[in-house]
């Protein structure tokens, strides 16, 4: 599975309450299996817009996967043997700060990784590699996708924010929402940092659309946050992420002028000479135009 199918440009991986994508076209069904494990459901391809969009559910359809067990590597990867380019990341957050308040859409600019022991990289073994990351959210493709989200009038959305990615499934204590807050952190969800970072590594273009459905429990006037609010919250929300998705298929592509695609190209460390055969197969979608 080393050879790219190009079945798809633009990819969706679609978070809690998105866990499908209706109006898709010529729809395509892929169950695909990769070096990195089997990714969480079939990926959908179809038209939009004239467009081929693939979609994934990031938890599978019946939402069958926590955060901490996502196969995140073989999402990208899938997404990335499909033929994608770019990706939008839809993500129920909490809010840390009073302005950005539930229900509204934050496009965020920046992120910090809280989890413990999920894969963050391809190159584990046989290929060392160190990407540079201080734009973790592809600069060019989140200034069209908040074009996309700024056509939806019907909804609030904010340009910036720091996304917290903590490890879960559980959610904060009151004492780390405190501490999370003055950390400086905007907005606290359980799955955007690996993704970006592996997007990275794949050459794949990355933004994310979060959608705000709580306030965490740093407001001690209110009760805090349960899976039961998140999801009535995600429910009234998924509809204007569809209306962001559907104008950002119809508005121009252009060139991806961006690094995003040949981050590769001055990260790799290991003389490729001597990786084995074994390495270098299962990495080649990846890093084959560099390891020559």
């Amino acid at each position: 599975m080393a050879t790219n199918s190009v079945e798809a440009e633009i990819g969706i991986i679609g978070g809690s309450g998105l866990y499908d994508f209706p109006g898709l076209g010529n729809v395509s069904e892929f169950r695909l299996s990769t070096p990195f494990g089997n990714p969480s459901d079939v990926v959908t391809v179809g038209d939009l817009n004239g467009r081929r969009v693939a979609f994934l559910a990031r938890h599978g359809r019946h939402h069958q996967h926590s955060p901490s067990s996502l196969p995140v590597a073989a999402n990208i990867y899938a997404l990335k043997y499909l033929g994608v380019r770019e990706v939008i990341s839809v993500s129920a957050v909490g809010s840390l700060r009073e302005h950005l308040r539930p229900g509204e859409l934050v496009v965020p600019d920046q992120l910090v990784d809280f989890t413990r022991g999920r894969r963050s990289t391809f190159f584990d073994r046989g290929l060392v590699a160190h990407l540079p990351f201080a734009e973790p959210f592809c600069p060019r493709l989140r200034e069209q996708v908040l074009a996309s989200v700024g056509s939806v009038t019907d909804v609030t959305s904010h340009d910036s924010g720091t996304y917290l990615c903590i490890e879960g499934p559980q959610f904060s204590t009151r004492a780390e929402a405190g501490v999370n807050r003055a950390l400086g952190m905007d907005v606290i969800g359980m799955t955007a940092a690996p993704e970006a970072k592996l997007a990275r590594e794949a050459g794949l273009c990355l933004a994310t659309i979060a959608l705000v459905t709580d306030y965490d429990c740093w407001r001690e006037n209110e009760e805090p946050v349960t899976a039961a609010m998140v999801a009535e919250v995600m429910r009234r929300n998924v509809a204007a992420v569809r209306k962001a998705i559907l104008h950002f298929t119809r508005s121009p592509r252009g060139e991806r002028t961006c690094g995003c695609q040949d981050a590769l190209a001055h990260a790799i460390m290991s003389n490729a000479a001597s990786m084995s055969d074994g390495d270098r197969d299962r990495l080649d979608l990846l890093a084959g135009p560099y390891l020559s």
